[in-house]
Formats: C-alpha cells, structure tokens, sequence
C-alpha cells in the first residue's frame, strides 16, 4: 500500500517538474527583463467605432497620401478603404498558400509612393510540403496591380504552415526590414547563419541586400534568434526600432533592434514548451539579447505602433501592442528606455486583435482576426 501511495505522489510530481523548471530558469536572470504576468485596465476613455467589417481575417494595412487604406486578408485579397467603402479585390495579387498561419500577410507603401505608387505584399508561397515567406513590388494603378515583382524569398524553404513572421517596416533611409518566423519545426535554423528562417531581414527596396550586418552569415540578415516576429515598429524621432514576438508557452517578448545582435531563440527563452517540456534551461547567455519586457502567460502579441501624437496625450512616446489570445490591446509606458507601466484595452471586446497603427488623422486603428473581421477606428472619448 505504502508503495501504491510512493507511485501516485510521484506521478503527480512529474505533472509539476515542467513548471519547477520554468520558475526556476526565471529565478536564474529574472532581473535582467521585467516580467509581466497582468496588466491593470486602462482608465483611458475611448470612442470605439466600427467603421467596416465583412473582411476575411484581415492581417495587414497601409494608409495612402489621400487618407484611404489599403487592407489584405489572410484568405490572399487585397482591398481599399475609401470614404467609408471596401472596394472589391484588387486584382493581381499573387497566388498564396492559405492553410493554418500562412496567407497574405503585410502591405506597405514605398517611401515614395505618392510619385511610383508602388507596394509591398509579404505572404506564404508554396504548398504544406515546401514554402516560405515571400516578398513582391508591385506598382498600384486603380483597382489592380501591375508590374508585380518577386523581390525576395526566404531561403530554404521548409514544411509546415505556421511561423512565417511577414511584418515589413520601412527606414529613414528608404530600406526596409522583413521579419521572417523559424517555422515552428525548425527552431533551431534560427541560429543557423546560412538561413533565412528565425530572421530579420535587411533590403533595399528592389529586395536586394541592404548591407552585411553579421559577419559570416547570409548578407540579408539584420538580426537573429527570433522565433516569430509579428511586431515592428519605430520612433521616427530616436530611429529605435521595437520589435515583439511569439514565445512558445510564456515567453512572448519585446525587443529594442539593433543590427547585428542575437536575440536568442531557441537557446535562451522565458517560455516552455507546449507539452510543458522545457526548452532550455537557460533565460541567459553571454552574447545574446535580453528583451525589453517578457510576458507570462502568453498574451500572443500580433502588431505594434509606436504612438507620437496628442491626440492620446496619455499614449505619446509609448507602445500599443494588439493581442491574439490575450484579447486585448495592451498600453506599453515607455520611461527613458524602460517598461514602467503595462494597462489593457478592449478587453470588453472578449475578440481576437491582429493590428493596429496609427492613422494620418492620429486616431488609433484596430483589425479583428475573425472571419468577419471588422476594422475599428478609436478615438479619445470626452468625460
């Protein structure tokens, strides 16, 4: 009998082994990035407008010179947002892989569009046998695309249809960044010099190499060690470049970008596996990068502006972060460098967030992952 009790004692032991291993890597550097398991609700008093809706998981906005949008949905269309209308598909999107996490992904405007009208499209290309993240040019003329162009794709390739990555931020200097994720089954390429995959990417804006960033490694590579980066954003004022990605189980982090450096992954992590297994038993190594500010649990975080207006006074300098299974937008207080404050948004909305950005009039704009997605426009509500 006593053995019958020994083997159930250990038996529920090995359950709570996963989690003994997590608290115990984050006790390890737990001072070196602030953690942050809740947020306190935001007492920001906002106006929240549906201003369209009937969008298929839309995942990507650009705003043109005139103030209309443009919005793609993860099914593989592409739509303008004008004078409060969706227009129909805009024909010439390329073929994408939908299955899973893959889709059409970003949309971004050249620096100069007002004068070539050219855009960007990031999406996952192939079949659930062999794909990848790829980025096209194409020139914007009325309600099509022309002169569509595959300016870069990632390298190799891999199976499997999630951890894509597919954020596109352009530079002061015209160049842009792409993030590019580690394809889940293939973390540890994310360490691996000669590919691609666990990237951030560094172009021109015809998709050629930027410059050599790491030493030895392929010549796109701007950073390393990323598992799957949905979130860029910069401060136009500083040129500090915000990055945030999906860890595993916890572990979802943001970073401060900088060329050349090793974010980690999957080496170092605050995170553990899904089956509760540990991935590393190490939240530090000499040489790689701490994040800014780490959550657990996983908020799943999908996009990032970094906010400069007045209009939200109580915003300006700061992060809004939009959240998937976190259900929420989530208020980063930035104070010289640091994450002083964390409040949440639109938890009422009990939805999944998958953008948000800042609109030329300084509103703030939402995208609801849903089958009908809906775009939110929200504005400071007078009290």
């Amino acid at each position: 009998m006593a053995t019958n009790v020994i083997q159930r004692h250990m038996k529920r032991l090995r359950f709570l082994l996963p989690l003994f291993a997590l608290l115990a890597a984050c006790a390890q550097k737990g001072a070196d990035a602030p953690r942050s398991d809740t947020a306190q609700a935001s007492n920001v008093a906002l106006n929240v407008e549906t201003i369209a809706s009937g969008l298929e998981f839309p995942w990507g906005i650009a705003f043109l010179p005139d103030g209309s949008a443009l919005i793609t949905e993860k099914v593989g269309r592409l739509r303008l947002f004008v004078n409060g209308h969706l227009s129909e598909p805009i024909s010439g999107v390329p073929q994408v892989l939908y299955d899973g996490q893959a889709g059409l992904f970003d949309v971004a405007l050249h620096p100069d569009f007002a004068n070539n009208h050219l855009i960007y499209l990031s999406f996952a290309k192939g079949s659930d046998a062999e794909n990848g993240t790829t980025l096209v040019r194409a020139r914007l003329v009325g309600n099509a695309l022309q002169e569509i162009t595959e300016i870069f794709t990632v390298t190799p390739k891999k199976k499997g249809t999630s951890h894509y990555g597919g954020r596109i931020l352009f530079l002061a200097d015209k160049t842009l960044l792409l993030s590019l994720g580690e394809g889940f089954d293939y973390k540890d390429e994310a360490q691996e010099p000669q590919s691609d995959l666990g990237k951030i990417v560094h172009l021109r804006d015809d998709g050629t190499p930027a410059a050599q960033h790491i030493a030895g490694a392929r010549p796109e590579i701007y950073t390393m060690g990323h598992r799957n980066v949905q979130g860029l954003a910069l401060d136009k004022t500083t040129n500090i470049i915000y990055q945030h990605e999906h860890g595993p189980r916890g572990g979802d982090e943001i970073n401060i970008l900088r060329a050349g450096k090793n974010y980690g992954w999957p080496k170092i992590t605050y995170g553990i596996g899904y089956s509760g297994l540990k991935i590393s038993d190490k939240v530090a190594m000499p040489g790689l990068e701490q994040p800014l500010v780490y959550w657990v649990p996983s908020i799943a975080p999908s996009a990032m502006t970094f906010y400069e207006s007045d209009l939200f006074p109580q915003f300006k300098g700061d992060l809004l972060v939009s959240a998937l299974a976190g259900q929420q937008i989530r208020h980063v207080n930035l104070e010289n460098g640091a994450v002083t404050q964390q409040t949440t948004l639109l938890t009422d909305m009990q939805t999944r967030f998958r953008n948000i950005t800042t609109a030329p009039d300084c509103s703030i704009w939402v995208l609801t992952d849903e089958v009908e997605g809906k775009i939110l426009r929200l504005t400071p509500k007078a009290r």
